[in-house]
């Protein structure tokens, strides 16, 4: 074997779980340690014409912002990348390579395009970059069809850096790696490098590197890896680990000691705001052959059980796999759901012989609950107040709403004031009221079938004289401060955080004309409630 280089993909790969929000001092602290190890060739981050930013985030508008706002003064050992997704930023407005910006490019494409994509390659060697083919899915090619990818890559973009093994669902297995990479070695012009890209779904992300680098492979190989594996979903291969072995056992000279402080400071922090790793629900998007964004997605409802999320993933149309498609997955899982109706006409008008022309308290699980006992235990002495908690038992109230199923199996047979969505159960006990989930969930995207939004539809249907909110923090995208239990956190990004509360604010803003909502504890709604008031919703 000639040589091993590595690639970082932090401030790419890592941005996916952070929405590429690293902020300018920590993406220069990152990119500092990097460069000090010695690492090979850094991806700087994204380039995408809709999404991208001019400055504090790795996903950039276009490459000149990169060495503008960020890329100061480049080092001589590194190299530096920047990736596009086909699609995503028209090669045309890319100038010619700027001796002060990024070296080269990796071009990220699904099979389907990938003709189209031999045509970008082309553009973009012309113009000066290194070129990276990344064929995402590598595993779902077939041989001919990677053999067709090779001999176009040999004929037409002969210049090419590297051609990678792509695992984008952590889905392959070391005699994966070790056939598709036969296969590449001997087809591919010998000057071209073999890349991979893992990811840790299966927790084989070091197993199928080490795979690949045992292999009698004579041309250069470059591999992928990240700080703390920080990356989307289950993250990839640790940098600082890769490092360590190769000096080891390769005689390379990484200084892993440079990465240390970065780690601590900034990985770390990080890490603890947003969560990467090995998980159950990423295990299931790897064996179920999807992207990993549906699991994601499901699990991120906070009241499907994993059994449910796996049952989810396997309804999932093939052609729909590669590429996540957020309507189709709210179609999978409505359907999913409403395939247990309900006739609840006479539960319906069993409450509303209790809440009609009553106010009512609703407590639900935000932290806000516990730093408020006072004001809630007041509120709940108060002889016209009708309670009810949703998805907690943390007061003593006089219906619990329950949306979440781990929740409904340990009360539904303990407790004879509980509501529930006809989605919790097939065959539910008499003493559960049961009313119909189709029937009762909102259309709003994102909080359709929240336990809040299910409730207020129905009190919005009894005729309640006023609703106070208690525990209705809304969502933050630090994990910690979501609920006041913490077996109920799930992370979520701040930009989906920041999707929830307006969704949330903008359906209260509809209740506001008719119900007067009174905020018991602070809440991120109420200021769209505010908005209304001046004319801003």
């Amino acid at each position: 074997m000639s040589d091993i280089k590595v690639l970082d993909v932090t401030l790419r790969d890592g941005g996916c779980v952070n929405d590429f929000n690293f902020g300018q001092t920590s993406m220069e602290r990152i990119l500092d340690s990097i460069e000090k190890a010695g690492i090979d060739y850094i991806e700087l981050g994204y380039i995408d014409q809709k999404e991208g930013s001019p400055v504090g985030r790795t996903k950039f508008c276009d490459e000149k912002v990169i060495y503008s706002n960020f890329l100061k003064e480049k080092k001589k050992e590194s190299t530096y990348l920047a990736m596009i997704d086909y699609g995503k930023f028209d090669v045309d407005l890319l100038e010619e390579r700027n001796p002060k910006g990024i070296d080269g490019i990796r071009l990220a494409f699904h099979k389907k395009d990938a003709v189209k994509a031999l045509k970008v390659g082309n553009e973009i060697l012309k113009k000066g970059y290194k070129l990276f083919m990344q064929p995402m899915l590598t595993i779902h090619y077939t041989d001919a069809e990677l053999l067709e990818l090779i001999e176009g890559i040999n004929r037409e973009l002969s210049g090419t850096e590297a051609l990678y093994i792509v695992d984008s669902f952590g889905e392959m297995r070391p005699e994966d790696v070790t056939r598709i990479a036969g296969l590449v070695d001997h087809n591919l012009n010998a000057d071209i490098r073999l890349g991979l890209h893992t990811h840790n779904n299966l927790q084989l992300a070091y197993s199928n590197v080490i795979a690949l680098l045992s292999m009698n492979i004579q041309r250069s190989i470059v591999i992928d890896s990240s700080i703390l594996g920080m990356g989307k979903g289950a993250g990839n291969l640790n940098t600082e680990l890769l490092l360590e072995d190769l000096n080891r056992q390769y005689g390379n000279a990484y200084h892993t000691t440079a990465l240390m402080d970065v780690m601590d400071q900034v990985m770390k922090v990080l890490e603890k705001e947003f969560s990467w790793g090995y998980s159950i629900e990423y295990y299931l998007s790897s064996i179920n052959q999807c992207s990993p964004s549906y699991a994601k997605y499901f699990y991120g409802k906070h009241m499907l059980p994993i059994s449910d999320v796996a049952e989810l993933l396997k309804a999932i149309e093939p052609q729909k796999r590669d590429s996540f498609d957020k309507q189709y997955a709210e179609k999978v899982y409505t359907k999913y759901n409403q395939r247990k109706q309900a006739d609840d006409g006479k539960i319906i008008q069993q409450l509303k012989q209790s809440f009609a022309e009553k106010e009512v308290l609703l407590i639900a699980p935000g932290k806000s609950i516990i730093r408020a006992k006072e004001e809630i235990w007041s509120k709940l002495q108060e002889k016209e107040i009708v309670s009810v908690s949703l998805n907690n038992e943390e007061y003593d109230t006089d219906y619990i709403f329950v949306t979440r199923k781990d929740f409904y199996s340990r009360l539904k047979n303990r407790k004879n004031n509980v509501i529930a969505p006809s989605n919790m159960d097939d065959d539910p006990p008499e003493s559960v009221k049961i009313v119909d989930y189709l029937h009762w969930i909102i259309n709003f995207p994102d909080i359709q079938d929240s336990a809040g939004a299910i409730v207020l539809n129905i009190l919005n249907q009894l005729g309640v004289k006023k609703v106070y909110l208690a525990g209705f923090d809304g969502f933050s995208g630090d994990v910690n401060e979501n609920y006041y239990d913490g077996n109920m956190r799930i992370s979520i990004s701040s930009k989906e955080a920041e999707m929830k509360n307006r969704m949330f604010g903008m359906y209260l803003t509809q209740l506001y004309n008719d119900k007067n909502i009174v905020f018991l504890t602070p809440s991120e709604y109420e200021k769209y409630l505010s908005e209304r008031d001046e004319g801003k919703v």
